[in-house]
C-alpha cells in the first residue's frame, strides 16, 4: 500500500471551532442497574453517535466543539440543549422546529437504555420518528458561513444520522462537499444500523449514500461490518464469522478500501471481543501513511456502560491526529479513551485528559491520593 497525502488542518487562530459535528441528539433514560421493563425511575442523559465525539474533544481534549442538529422547541427540547450546554458543545448551530403541541409533525428523540450485566447483554430502545433532526434536509444549513467565514478545522458525522430519514443523507453529502472545499479535514462513522435503513431502500440505499459520502471523507472509521454493509466490500473471510478481533480481515478490507477511496487518508476502528456484557477484550488500530498501527491491546476490561465507548475512540483518535499528526499515538489516545469513557454511565465521556495520558504511558487503576 502507497503512502496517502498527510493531514493538513486549518491554523487554529483562523478557525472558530476546533470540531464541528452534525448528527441527531437523543435524550437517554437509563434504568440504572435494573431494566426497562421494570423501571420506576430512570436517569436522565444526552447521547448520539455524532455528537458524543464533539462532546469528547471538548470536555476531555480542550478543544472547541460545536454542533448541527435540531430539536423541537418545547420542554425536552430546552432540556437537551441545557444537558448540551454543560458539555461545553456551542449550541448556536443548533435549528429550533415549532412544536405542534403532540408531536404529530415534529418532536424530540428518546432513547431507552440499559447497561447489561454478565450474560444479559445491553439493550437499546428507541424512540426516533418524526425527530427535527431527522427531518434536517440539504440547503437547512449555510456550510459556506459555517466552514468558510466562521471557520472549521475538523468535521465529522456519520451512518447513523445519515440513516435517519431520506434526507439526512444527501445533508451529509452536501456537509462533506462544502467541508472539502473550503480544506476542512472531514471525518466518518460509518457505524452501520440495519433497522434506520430499512425503510427507505435497505442495504443498497445504505451503500448508495455512503459510497458517495466516502469519496469527501479524510478519516474513515469503522469495523469489518460497516465496511462490508456500507461500501460493499465483499473479502473473502470479511463477511462470514465476522470478529472484531480478526486483525488480518480487517487490514484486507483496508487494502481493498484505500486503493478505491484514495482520498483517505487515515483509516481506525476498534477491536472488541466479547467475554459478556461487563467483560470485554479491548483494543483498537489504524492505518495511515501506509503503515497498520496497532493499539495497547486490553484483555478483560471491566465495563459499567458500553454505550458510547466507540465514540469516545473516535474522539481520543481525532485528538492525537489534531495534536500530534501521528497516527501510533492517536490510536492509543482513542483507545485508552474509549476503554476510561466505558468505566462510566451514559454515553459521554466523563474522563480527563490527565487520565487518558496516564493510562497511554502505562499507568494503573491504584487510587491517587
Amino acid at each position: 500500500m502507497s503512502k496517502t497525502e498527510k493531514l493538513t488542518l486549518r491554523p487554529a487562530d483562523s478557525c472558530r471551532y476546533d470540531i464541528v459535528s452534525l448528527g441527531e441528539v437523543m435524550l437517554r433514560l437509563d434504568p440504572g442497574e435494573g431494566r426497562i421493563r421494570t423501571a420506576r425511575q430512570f436517569r436522565a442523559w444526552e447521547g448520539g453517535g455524532e455528537y458524543n465525539v464533539a462532546r469528547g474533544l471538548r470536555r476531555c481534549f480542550g478543544k472547541r466543539a460545536g454542533l448541527v442538529t435540531a430539536f423541537a422547541r418545547n420542554e425536552i427540547g430546552l432540556l437537551m440543549e441545557d444537558l448540551i450546554l454543560q458539555g461545553g458543545v456551542d449550541t448556536s448551530l443548533i435549528k429550533w422546529a415549532d412544536y405542534d403541541g403532540i408531536g404529530r409533525e415534529v418532536r424530540n428523540g428518546l432513547n431507552f437504555t440499559e447497561r447489561g450485566f454478565g450474560l444479559r447483554g445491553a439493550v437499546g430502545c428507541s424512540d426516533r420518528g418524526l425527530t427535527a433532526a431527522s427531518q434536517l434536509k440539504p440547503g437547512d444549513v449555510d456550510w459556506a458561513h459555517l466552514f468558510g467565514e466562521l471557520g472549521v478545522r475538523w468535521f465529522h458525522s456519520g451512518g447513523i444520522f445519515a440513516g435517519l430519514s431520506e434526507t439526512t443523507g444527501p445533508l451529509v453529502i452536501e456537509a462533506a462537499k462544502a467541508a472539502e472545499q473550503c480544506g476542512t479535514i472531514v471525518s466518518y462513522d460509518l457505524n452501520y444500523r440495519p433497522s434506520l435503513w430499512k425503510g427507505f431502500g435497505g442495504l443498497e440505499r445504505c451503500r448508495e449514500i455512503n459510497r458517495e459520502i466516502a469519496q469527501h471523507v479524510d478519516v474513515m472509521i469503522g469495523n469489518e461490518e460497516d465496511f462490508t454493509a456500507c461500501l460493499g466490500f465483499e473479502v473473502e473471510g470479511v463477511d462470514e464469522g465476522l470478529t472484531d478481533l480478526d486483525v488480518g480481515s480487517f487490514q484486507r478490507m483496508i487494502e481493498r478500501a484505500v486503493a478505491e477511496f484514495p482520498n483517505f487518508k487515515a483509516t481506525a476502528t476498534t477491536m472488541r471481543g466479547v467475554k459478556s456484557a461487563t467483560v470485554n477484550d479491548w483494543g483498537a488500530m489504524c492505518w495511515m501513511d501506509g503503515r497498520f498501527h496497532t493499539a495497547t491491546h486490553r484483555p478483560g476490561l471491566e465495563i459499567m456502560d458500553r454505550v458510547g465507548g466507540g465514540d469516545s475512540f473516535a474522539s481520543g483518535f481525532i485528538y492525537g491526529l489534531m495534536e500530534f499528526g501521528d497516527a501510533a499515538r492517536a490510536v492509543e489516545y482513542g483507545a485508552a479513551h474509549g476503554a476510561l469513557a466505558m468505566t462510566t454511565p451514559g454515553d459521554t465521556t466523563m474522563a480527563s485528559l490527565a487520565e487518558v495520558e496516564k493510562l497511554v504511558g502505562g499507568g494503573s487503576a491504584r487510587v491517587d491520593r
